[in-house]
């Protein structure tokens, strides 16, 4: 695997952080699969290892780097038990990069879980009059409010639309729900898969980010995990883009998945009127 580490300026002497994604499926017809557990590109990584067996076997892997840093690891699987064993031992990344006009343009649009243009009109009802910091608060701030958190309630084909009539989802639920509120009031939002410690149950989180003052902050209107203690794994328009398993071809059955992650230092506090860059 690379070690992105290499490129980064982070102190030497930061706290790490411990991550562990595994996860199991069986494949039923030769398959091609997506993951996404990896810590993203720009995240100085002190050791790391990714491990894919079919069958006890090895199979090849190839990473691909995507959008904003996101590593991707595409399998072709033959039938067979397959398990997925990740582990990184990471340190906090330097100054993230500033907000670019391609990027301001991409993420201002609906997507495909973020329907923006059909909040057009709850959107500026919600928060009239109000722009920049004092925006980004609010719809984080009323989507923590608005929505009940329940594990397992919602399905993977809920978009913001679903998850406002239903009233409850989970932290892509969430996420989902804020950054369509935010393109609907003319604010660049994106979503970003991470690993949370402090977050319980234990799972990879979701979160949004928006753009304010040339940066990418974040927006976690579940509040349950600090926001400084993040590690990005991935980051898009949406959870089309995010998910941290995709099966692009063939048949497979979904297993459990076991996530843990954990601040060496500790958990950093959180004061939710304070803006957070990942």
């Amino acid at each position: 695997m690379s070690d992105p580490g290499e490129q980064s300026d982070a102190p030497a002497g930061a706290p790490t952080t411990s991550v562990t994604a595994n996860i199991n499926a069986t494949v039923t017809e030769a398959a091609t699969l997506l993951f996404a557990v990896a810590v993203s590109a720009d995240t100085p990584i002190e050791s790391e290892s990714l491990s894919i067996t079919v069958g006890g076997n090895a199979v090849e892997v190839e990473e691909i780097v995507s959008i904003a840093g996101t590593r991707l690891h595409r399998v072709r699987a033959p039938e067979g038990a397959l398990e997925l064993r990740y582990s990184a031992e990471v340190r906090p990344g330097a100054q993230a990069d500033a907000v670019t006009p391609e990027e301001e343009a991409a993420y201002v649009r609906p997507s495909r879980y973020c329907e923006s243009d059909r909040f057009n009109v709850l959107a500026p009802t919600l928060f009239p009059g109000l722009s920049g910091q004092e925006l980004i608060t609010a719809v984080g701030e009323w989507v923590r409010n608005y929505l009940r958190y329940i594990p397992g309630i919602s399905g993977s084909a809920d978009s913001a639309i679903d998850t406002l009539l239903a009233g409850q989802g989970v932290c892509r639920d969430f996420a989902h729900l804020t950054v369509t509120m935010l393109r609907a009031k003319g604010i660049p939002a994106r979503l970003a898969a991470v690993y949370a410690p402090g977050l319980v149950p234990m799972d990879f989180h979701a979160v949004a980010e928006a753009a304010h003052e040339g940066r990418w902050q974040i927006v976690d209107s579940t509040r349950m995990a600090p926001r400084a203690s993040l590690i990005r794994i991935a980051t898009g328009r949406d959870a089309a883009d995010t998910a941290f398993f995709t099966v692009l071809s063939g048949r497979v059955t979904f297993g459990p998945v076991w996530v843990t992650a954990y601040a060496n230092g500790g958990l950093p506090s959180e004061d939710p009127s304070q803006p957070v860059h990942l």
